[in-house]
């Protein structure tokens, strides 16, 4: 590994892009994520990297998609607003088998909302925001650590299932500063794959494509895609359980509230009350898995929206009425006191 630095979320994870190769960044600036393109942008000449300033989101979208047809490492950084926008290029990815690269830095909604920490963009993100059946691995990192070595992963994963991954991270992450190890930089590398637009001479010409010749050809094609995701989902799930196993109440959160949570179950603990959490680390595909042999318990979904991931807990338990949320708007992040008091609430009679 290498050098452990004191940085900033965002910058942690332009660096460590870098250093796995990704000497490329589309991107148009939008708060809180704009530190990724600036720091690509200072970074380009000292280091031959291609950093372009697109005029909106939807070309940045289609920049990454270029690139990865043609076989580079591509990656593209943006909020909530910018997201969606990118949506019909996200739909035209996972169909043509692109693997490029997209970071969400979730803030409140709907609409141009607030600029501080939110995770209201979890529906759009694990249930496709674009049109057509697909769908997108996408990582939730809690730490500016995990930010460094999620998004190394995320490129080896687009590689490996040809499919656009997220790294979904949130304002209070890409802001704050933590001790992180960065890894060794790589040699760039190119993306090896079947189909790559990398020049013709000596073979026949690759075409990429998602035009359809028909139902009977685009039911075939979309089949092919359904067993990829299939594969996704029994092979890539991944959470951390953290003191579940005498635990009667189960806290289920990802990003910065889950960093919360952690001294919550430290109050509760304290307290006489048994409280441990389910960690998320990827939300698709969801770790079902990790509520097998859970039946005794409660559950507690905490998330910084209305509630959206709750659904997906609900339909991981065998009774979802085991099931309660708590959730804050607009920017709030709840306090541990907060939690606990609300477990207390729930479950303490």
């Amino acid at each position: 590994m290498g050098e452990k630095v004191f940085m900033q979320g965002n910058a942690a994870l332009s660096e460590s892009a870098i250093r796995a190769g990704c000497k490329m960044f589309f991107g148009y600036p939008i708060t809180p994520s704009s530190e990724m393109p600036e720091y690509y942008a200072a970074e380009a000449p000292k280091r031959d990297l291609v950093f372009v300033q697109a005029e909106t989101e939807v070309a940045a979208f289609n920049m990454i998609a270029g690139a990865a047809a043609a076989g580079k490492r591509a990656m593209t950084g943006t909020a909530g607003p910018g997201f969606s926008l990118g949506q019909e290029a996200m739909s035209y990815m996972a169909a043509a088998g692109l693997p490029a690269v997209v970071v969400n830095v979730m803030r409140p909604g709907p609409a141009d909302g607030e600029i501080l920490g939110s995770q209201g963009d979890y529906f759009q993100a694990v249930k496709g925001g674009g049109h057509g059946d697909y769908n997108v691995i996408c990582m939730t990192p809690y730490s500016v650590q995990e930010q460094a070595d999620m998004i190394q992963e995320a490129f080896d994963l687009a590689e490996k299932y040809l499919n656009p991954v997220i790294v979904l991270t949130d304002a209070t992450l890409a802001k704050m500063r933590e001790s992180v190890v960065l890894p060794d930089e790589v040699t760039p590398k190119d993306i090896s794959f079947a189909g790559a637009v990398t020049g013709a001479k000596n073979r026949e010409h690759n075409v990429i494509t998602t035009c359809g010749d028909g139902p009977a050809q685009w039911e075939a094609f979309n089949l092919r895609l359904q067993e990829k995701y299939s594969k996704i989902r029994e092979n890539e799930q991944k959470w951390e359980s953290i003191q579940v196993e005498d635990a009667d109440i189960v806290i289920v959160a990802f990003g910065s509230v889950a960093r919360v949570a952690l001294d919550t179950i430290k109050i509760a603990r304290e307290n006489g009350l048994k409280v441990g959490m389910i960690r998320p680390q990827r939300v698709w595909p969801f770790p079902e898995k990790a509520f097998e042999g859970m039946d005794d318990k409660k559950f507690l979904v905490v998330e910084l929206n209305a509630g959206q991931m709750v659904e997906d807990v609900k339909l991981s338990v065998k009774d979802k009425n085991q099931v309660k949320f708590y959730g804050r708007l607009g920017g709030f992040t709840p306090t541990p006191v907060e939690l606990y008091e609300k477990i207390r609430e729930l479950y303490v009679k």
